[in-house]
């Protein structure tokens, strides 16, 4: 509705499914019937009435398949409401590295990496050209304007230019639907969340005189709205991770690496001269990769959590940088930013988690395994998680 701003009154004058339908047809000279018609309201946020009229579809047209999308949707529902069991929901993410391999023609490599078994090495020249792949992805993240650009014309200040405009329109966005008093706090949360992403949050860390209780409500609606994502710390002894969470520590992350990177105005050349020593450098922003895409692979349906595992004992903390889920265990995932890096982490989680069979380790080393611990390159995250079968079904249609 941001392209046809004219088509919000439809919705204003009334909430009838049937007048709605045939004003439509008449404002966009379309035909709209019943078991034949997907009808799409795009940026639905744009005229919360439209929301509301969703359960009108529901209860009075339920044979007339309706989609709705839109950014900060969630901050539009907070001011309407929505009625329980009317509305299925989906959650949409960035376009994973998967889904970009695809859009540049490369569904072969993308298949084989889904599959590839981390008990053998990939072949060097195939390491090092998909190592070469991520580095664009790494720099212009997987928000789908952005990256059509980069398949388009591998421009990188237009894709600059399209990331500043997604940021743009985000904190106009605020301002249409957070309360009045919550914007400054929205605004300045996005501001600064990319400072300090994948590191232990404190309200305290922020460089702001507000108060926690001030915060985070403004915190919990970016959550909610899937612009920011917490990764919670977990005992990490079984399924669900959540009930064995501590949900006053977390981390922080964007949704979008390259969103992230874009607010904070940084460089991005290194990513194309030398993605290797980038993966290295830029530890956070990796960490951060892991997590959007753990996200990207995980089910539609349920709103996915992040979660990982640190141990708080003098002389001797530890930290599991990811715990996922897989076929009723927890696996550790630990991202190093070296070779030869220590993974004790790892080993001290494998030694008091006897349930867990192995763990992980992400880097832009190649495919081996040693005793308990499988290592993957950071480009095969889609390669160690359960969702498997959807990603190919994607990849291969």
């Amino acid at each position: 509705m941001k392209k046809n701003p004219d088509l919000k009154k439809i919705f204003q004058y009334d909430l009838d499914p049937s007048k709605i339908c045939r004003d439509l047809r008449l404002a966009l000279n379309k035909k709209i019937e019943a078991k034949k018609t997907l009808l799409f309201i795009d940026e639905i946020q744009e005229e919360p009435r439209a929301i509301t009229a969703l359960r009108y579809f529901y209860e009075e047209m339920p044979e007339l398949h309706v989609i709705a999308a839109g950014s900060l949707v969630d901050f539009a529902i907070d001011q309407v409401g929505i009625p329980v069991g009317r509305i299925e929901f989906l959650y949409m993410y960035p376009m994973s590295f998967m889904e970009y391999l695809a859009a540049k023609g490369e569904k072969n490599l993308a298949i084989e990496l889904v599959n590839h078994p981390p008990e053998e090495a990939i072949n060097e020249a195939v390491h090092i050209k998909t190592l070469k792949l991520l580095g664009p992805y790494m720099a212009i993240g997987g928000m789908p304007a952005a990256m059509s650009q980069w398949i388009a014309r591998e421009d990188i200040e237009l894709c600059g230019k399209v990331l500043k405009n997604i940021k743009n329109a985000y904190e106009q966005d605020f301002s249409k639907y957070s309360k009045t008093h919550e914007i400054k706090y929205v605004e300045l949360l996005f501001k600064q969340i990319p400072s300090i992403i994948c590191e232990h949050f404190r309200f305290s860390n922020l460089a702001t005189h507000f108060k926690k209780r001030d915060l985070e409500p403004s915190l919990h609606l970016l959550e909610k709205a899937g612009i920011v994502n917490q990764i919670v710390k977990s005992v990490g002894d079984g399924i669900p991770l959540g009930a064995q969470a501590d949900f006053n520590k977390f981390k922080l992350m964007l949704h979008d690496v390259g969103l992230t990177q874009a607010i904070l105005g940084l460089d991005l050349k290194d990513w194309f001269i030398d993605p290797e020593a980038a993966l290295i450098n830029k530890g956070r922003i990796t960490e951060s990769f892991v997590g959007q895409e753990l996200l990207a692979y995980s089910n539609a349906s349920d709103k996915h959590r992040l979660y990982y595992w640190h141990r708080e004992k003098r002389g001797a903390q530890a930290e599991v940088d990811y715990l996922i889920p897989s076929k009723h265990k927890i696996i550790p995932v630990k991202i190093t930013n070296r070779h030869g890096a220590s993974l004790q982490s790892l080993r001290q989680f494998l030694e008091t988690h006897p349930q867990s069979d192995y763990g992980i380790r992400l880097s832009i080393h190649n495919y081996s395994v040693i005793q308990d611990l499988k290592s993957f390159p950071l480009y095969a995250v889609a390669g160690i998680v359960d969702n498997k079968e959807r990603i190919l079904e994607f990849l291969s249609s």
